[in-house]
């Protein structure tokens, strides 16, 4: 299944808000075989996700790897933490290779990072890309024979890298130094506005090194990862202003459930509208036992109600109200929701462009009429006190109106003939 990004939504009339123009940035390319994954310059906004299994168990990583791509993660990370994990990414990769999963695989490396690449050169290959955190690299001399060494590995293998900043390992030096110097300021700033500017300076410092070491600049990626939204937007706006390397957004340690999707979504909303930011990645915390697939689709539906991507049909559903007390219309949403999604790893080669459709599935006369008419494809269920019928719109025209106990199955059989309809003489 390939995870290369498909060409961005082009839906939005230009004379409501027009394609919305991204910041001028490199373009790096991310490789595995034959997939290849670009970021920046102008490429598709790339959404990645992250394992959170023990990479020493290859199986069960290769496995969460695998779900993460078939839900449409474009770039999977996997911790690389101590030797043993070391050791078992190349049996990661050749496991997925087995499944037909391309997926690009990327190294999350920290303290240790610079010994575990030198010390184990099959997997330094057989990652696609390496995250490196600067603050977790020691200090002094220390950090900077580290960050060399990665670097050098880097360019050995012809490997970009993100350097990663985070705000609670941000260098205490670079800090300290940037902190005293604001005191010594005729009118010192805001103790908060001197981190934001250090998570700046150390990501852009990081990146002038690398490439006097001799990594290209367009093998490095930039994230300055904070966990409230003000602070992201700002230092992702001043980070921005000051390069041209692609930017990878996330709100880091967003929460759980509701509040994680509300945080991430206020944050890379305002950046993505602003074209900022090349690839994201929604850090939920998952419920124990939680399906970690379910970053990966709030990061599409975050991009794609944006209007930035299209990834999977979209549903329109009303709320409900007093005039729908039946949950018919909620169940049948749900199930063709989820049906649709389900369809996509097939649909996405054989129905090309199946992806931007929109299905209306309304639940009373009020507006699902008018609604079905706007989507390609939708029903007008019965509200409370309604005739017990269900009028079909396809292209904006009625089609028929179904009724009886079988209205759910009737139109998913409708949904799939129009796909094959509409969509498969593209294929051909």
């Amino acid at each position: 299944m390939s995870q290369t990004p498909t060409s961005p939504v082009a839906s939005m009339s230009d004379s409501v808000i027009g394609p919305l123009a991204r910041h001028h940035t490199r373009q790096v390319a991310v490789v595995w075989g034959d997939q290849k994954v670009l970021i920046g310059g102008g490429a598709p906004v790339v959404v990645q996700s992250m394992t959170n299994t023990d990479t020493a168990d290859a199986i069960a990583t290769a496995i969460q790897v695998k779900e993460l791509a078939q839900a449409g993660s474009e770039i999977v990370r996997i911790t690389v933490n101590t030797p043993e994990a070391a050791r078992e990414v190349i049996a990661i990769r050749e496991q997925l290779d087995r499944m037909g999963i391309s997926v690009p695989l990327a190294g999350d490396f920290h303290y240790n990072g610079h010994k575990l690449l030198t010390q184990f050169p099959d997997c330094a290959q057989a990652l696609s890309k390496y995250r490196i955190n600067p603050g977790n690299m020691g200090g002094g001399k220390k950090r900077d024979d580290n960050f060399a060494q990665m670097i050098e590995v880097a360019c050995r293998h012809q490997k970009p890298v993100r350097i990663g900043v985070n705000w609670g390992s941000l260098d205490h030096e670079l800090l300290a130094r940037m902190m005293d110097d604001n005191v010594k300021l005729a009118e010192p700033r805001d103790g908060r506005a001197v981190m934001r500017d250090a998570l700046v300076v150390s990501a852009i410092s990081n990146a002038e090194r690398a490439q006097e070491l001799g990594l290209s600049g367009d093998a490095i990626i930039l994230s300055c990862k904070v966990s409230h939204v003000q602070d992201l937007i700002a230092v992702y706006r001043d980070l921005a202003s000051r390069c041209d390397y692609p930017l990878h957004l996330g709100l880091t340690e967003a929460g759980m459930g509701s509040k994680g999707i509300v945080a991430s979504t206020a944050a890379l909303s305002v950046l993505l509208q602003e074209g900022i930011g090349d690839t994201i990645r929604i850090s939920l915390t998952p419920e124990p036992g939680g399906d970690r697939t379910r970053e990966v689709i709030v990061g599409q539906e975050i991009l794609q109600t944006m209007g930035l991507r299209a990834f999977t049909p979209m549903v329109i559903a009303c709320p409900g109200c007093g005039r729908t007390s039946s949950t018919v219309f909620q169940e049948l949403a749900d199930r063709i929701q989820t049906y649709l999604r389900e369809q996509m790893p097939t649909w996405k080669s054989q129905y090309p462009g199946v992806e931007s459709m929109n299905v209306a599935v309304m639940g009373c006369v009020v507006n699902g009429p008018g609604e079905s008419r706007h989507a390609d494809i939708g029903i007008s269920l019965p509200g409370t006190g309604e005739v017990p019928s269900a009028p079909v719109f396809v292209d904006g025209e009625r089609t028929v109106t179904i009724k009886g106990d079988h209205i759910a199955e009737e139109f998913q059989k409708i949904v799939q003939d129009y796909v094959a309809r509409r969509y498969g003489a593209h294929a051909r």
